[in-house]
């Protein structure tokens, strides 16, 4: 059954669940904030009937399942299995062995931790191929046909899920910092999922391209492309180079194309994630690391 599953990717998927489950029950149940998705109906029916989140947790996700099978293929509908059971697994240890995090007179505090472990979990779950099921499997689905982000997706259907919480167990200041908890949550799966990889790519329209290119090659060992460009008011063909440097190496980057032509424009881009030589591989192909 476990057939063409890595091993690497169940145990991240693992540590995912267990990171998202201490969040949920240490910072959400322990100070009564709320949450978005499948997650904050479990939030809602613990608080008004006493429910076993755990439990509930399974029970609300057996529907999609069926959904993740017929649309998301057999391998991200196992791992979505792995990931659903795991952080029910996971939710009702920690609410067994709880341990007692002190945030009531904080509770900017505990949203923050909130926000940061839930993401953080979640998008160790998304970044190595699973899911915990629910919105989860919603947010895969649209970010497959339409290109939207995970955690854009997540934090609309979450807005949703925070009104039923506010008709039913939150008053207008633990919604108010649940919002924020979901908005931080959104931005940390977005930024786990994406790379902790801090960089930029550089366009480079200039005369003398061909200098540019010869001393960002020797002076910081970086490759370079050169795009063929087409500008609309000259109407003449031009040739664009693009290289990638690190964050730390934006500056030198700026002073060799300034050094060779001042007016040469650039354009700088925010990377994310970046894989190859130079990066993640060496000369010879091999991992770096």
């Amino acid at each position: 059954m476990l057939k063409g599953l890595q091993i690497k990717n169940i145990f991240f998927i693992l540590i995912g669940a267990a990171i998202y489950s201490f969040g949920f029950v240490h910072f959400n149940i322990q100070n009564e904030l709320g949450e978005g998705g499948f997650a904050g109906i479990t939030l809602i029916l613990f608080f008004l009937f006493q429910w076993d989140p755990a439990l509930m947790n399974l029970l609300l996700n057996i529907p999609l399942f069926f959904i993740g099978w017929k649309l998301l293929g057999r391998k991200v509908f196992l791992y979505t299995i792995i990931g659903t059971v795991a952080v029910s697994v996971f939710l009702k240890l920690f609410l067994i062995y709880e341990i007692q995090i002190d945030l009531h007179e904080d509770l900017f505090l505990a949203t923050l931790f909130a926000g940061v472990s839930v993401g953080i979990g979640l998008g160790i779950i998304f970044r190595y191929g699973g899911t915990t099921g629910g919105v989860d499997i919603i947010a895969r689905l649209v970010q497959k046909y339409s290109g939207w982000s995970m955690g854009k997706t997540m934090f609309l259907f979450d807005a949703v899920v925070i009104v039923l919480s506010r008709l039913t167990f939150l008053d207008n200041r633990t919604m108010m910092y649940t919002l924020v908890a979901v908005f931080v949550g959104a931005r940390v799966i977005d930024f786990v999922q994406e790379g902790a990889y801090s960089g930029r790519g550089a366009l480079i329209i200039s005369s003398y391209q061909e200098e540019i290119a010869s001393r960002i090659a020797i002076d910081m060992d970086r490759g370079i492309t050169i795009l063929r460009g087409y500008g609309h008011f000259t109407k003449e063909e031009r040739e664009v180079l693009y290289c990638v440097v690190a964050k730390n190496e934006i500056v030198r980057l700026k002073n060799i194309i300034n050094s060779v032509d001042p007016h040469a424009f650039v354009s700088l881009i925010e990377v994310h994630d970046v894989m190859g030589e130079g990066f993640t591989l060496d000369e010879q192909k091999q991992p770096i690391g």
